[in-house]
């Protein structure tokens, strides 16, 4: 048979007024009960200890050797749960190590400068910033927030859209300068190109040419795995390259990278999102007070003409 659900906590509670109150009707009147409903649970606290915790008298309450004991650790016990009770209230002030990971690229040049910032806001927050490309196991990597850019795939994992970031094709102008500027997407055929090697990646790019989406196979003589490396290469005069402008925008605005055949963009778009582990219950504060801070101060959705003003 089921055993009956026993509020532990509860009968310590009272029957530790009932100590502190001097008697049963002064407990009840304290705690907004019946006299008869203190007694009763006090005497279900006795038969299910098999001890006399008090002995009744019409004048005064005296306990026994057992109901001394047991007095003894229901406060012990009952102060413990007020200290955690406590300490997770507590929480609903950000505290403590917030664990983010994030790709290179947005790490570098959006997250890393807003960090001052956030520890400002929430001084009791430490941050543990990783920044990597690979794609993490938020609970094997201990992280609580990720920054992921892309599409993302199925997974139990709440997402935070941040913004969007428009792609765009870009080489330096020393590589123009030696090769020649592309002016219609065929043009490519004698470029070097720089492109992605991870499996996700797309091995065409797309052009809108005369109101209809074309693709033009994205061969290049070099490969990369992430964003800076890319930017790097096409800094250095290795080719074109295609990037969301949230990697560049800084490059384009110097001039040291110049948008290429954007005539023809197809206003393909790259979604930035942050992820975390939310369907388990309230977030932690600091979790929380971190996504609300990207969600109000990251800035991706550029257009071209802010890009290059």
């Amino acid at each position: 048979m089921a055993r009956q659900e026993i509020n532990r906590s509860g009968e310590m509670e009272v029957f530790a007024r009932v100590v502190e109150e001097g008697g049963f009707t002064a407990a009840a009147k304290a705690m907004g009960m019946t006299p008869s409903a203190v007694s009763k649970l006090v005497a279900r606290l006795e038969a299910r200890l098999g001890s006399r915790l008090v002995n009744r008298s019409t004048r005064k309450l005296r306990l026994t050797a057992e109901g001394l004991t047991f007095h003894e650790r229901a406060l012990r016990v009952l102060a413990d749960l007020d200290e955690a009770e406590r300490s997770v209230a507590a929480c609903a002030v950000p505290r403590g190590r917030l664990r983010i990971n994030s790709n290179v690229p947005f790490g570098l040049h959006h997250l890393l400068p807003l960090i001052p910032r956030f520890t400002a806001l929430h001084p009791e927050v430490q941050v543990d910033v990783t920044l990597t490309d690979q794609v993490i196991d938020l609970l094997d990597e201990r992280a609580e927030v990720a920054i992921r850019v892309g599409p993302l795939r199925p997974s139990q994992l709440v997402a935070k859209k941040l913004g969007d970031s428009r792609t765009v094709l870009v080489a330096s102008p020393d590589y123009l300068a030696r090769r020649g500027t592309p002016r219609r997407p065929d043009d490519l055929t004698g470029h070097d190109l720089i492109t992605f090697n991870f499996s996700r990646q797309c091995d065409e790019w797309p052009f809108l040419i005369d109101g209809e989406r074309a693709y033009y196979p994205a061969h290049g003589r070099a490969m990369v795995g992430d964003g800076e490396c890319a930017t790097h290469l096409a800094l250095a005069g290795q080719g074109i390259t295609k990037l969301g402008i949230f990697h560049i925008v800084d490059h384009i605005r110097a001039g040291r990278l110049v948008p290429v055949l954007d005539d023809f963009n197809s206003g393909e778009l790259e979604t930035i999102s942050a992820v975390y582990v939310g369907h388990a219950g309230p977030l932690p504060a600091r979790v929380r007070a971190f996504i609300d801070f990207l969600a109000a101060e990251v800035d991706v959705d550029w257009p071209m003409a802010r890009a290059v003003a």
